[in-house]
């Protein structure tokens, strides 16, 4: 049996988005390839911090993580070359569907005083990324066995050509993005400008600050020398 969402990106989002953008054919119709979740850790962790990890992200993706490891030696972050840094999963198919489904469904609800995603965290080539900052937003994980919060970015990697294609697809797929009210170039290039003009008057009242004080001194040194000259 197929994932819920696939059927619905078949029945629904694929027609919808056709009728949208006008494709010839299906092959330029945009498409979920995989989702990739990455958890890192801290050097300055103690060792089993890794393994703790790769539990959690195995309960949340139900799938063995990868260990991720260093590439390069870095002293001031204390990393040496080939040091675990952390592990992730990629997901495709139906496991990507039905995380996905899970992921809007049952965790992004569960975060306190939740609006809705940043719809400006695209890449510039169709595929999104964020961040989550607790893993107890999954239900899989029980929160009497945590030892410590952690952190996991996730990454939807998606056929799009562009970002507003990837937009409209993961709107139609029910991604949780919140809406953005658009500031006109004319309104930016003024504030810019008014910005600009007060950073200016604030500048010439420093330096009409400056030239009195040094005036003042100077006449203070002309006072002080006629004194020492009449003694």
């Amino acid at each position: 049996m197929k994932a819920r969402l696939y059927n619905r990106y078949v029945n629904d989002v694929v027609p919808a988005l056709k009728a949208k953008h006008k494709y010839q054919n299906a092959h330029q119709i945009p498409r979920m390839v995989k989702i990739v979740v990455n958890m890192g850790i801290s050097a300055s962790l103690e060792k089993n911090a890794l393994d703790d990890a790769a539990k959690d992200l195995a309960l949340i993706t139900g799938r063995k993580p990868v260990i991720s490891k260093s590439r390069h030696s870095i002293a001031n972050f204390k990393l040496r070359e080939g040091q675990p840094i952390g592990c992730r999963v990629t997901l495709r198919r139906d496991a990507m569907y039905e995380f996905f489904d899970r992921l809007i469904a049952a965790a992004l609800p569960r975060i306190r005083d939740f609006r809705g995603l940043s719809p400006r965290k695209f890449d510039g080539r169709g595929n999104y990324t964020f961040g989550i900052a607790d893993q107890t937003i999954f239900p899989e994980i029980e929160l009497d066995k945590i030892k410590r919060t952690q952190g996991m970015d996730i990454t939807i990697v998606t056929t799009a050509r562009n970002d507003a294609e990837a937009l409209d697809l993961l709107k139609l797929m029910g991604f949780p993005l919140a809406e953005v009210k658009e500031v006109s170039k004319e309104t930016v290039k003024d504030a810019a400008m008014e910005e600009a003009k007060a950073a200016a008057r604030a500048a010439a009242r420093e330096l009409a600050r400056q030239e009195e004080a040094e005036h003042a001194a100077r006449e203070a040194a002309k006072e002080a020398a006629k004194g020492a000259a009449k003694e």
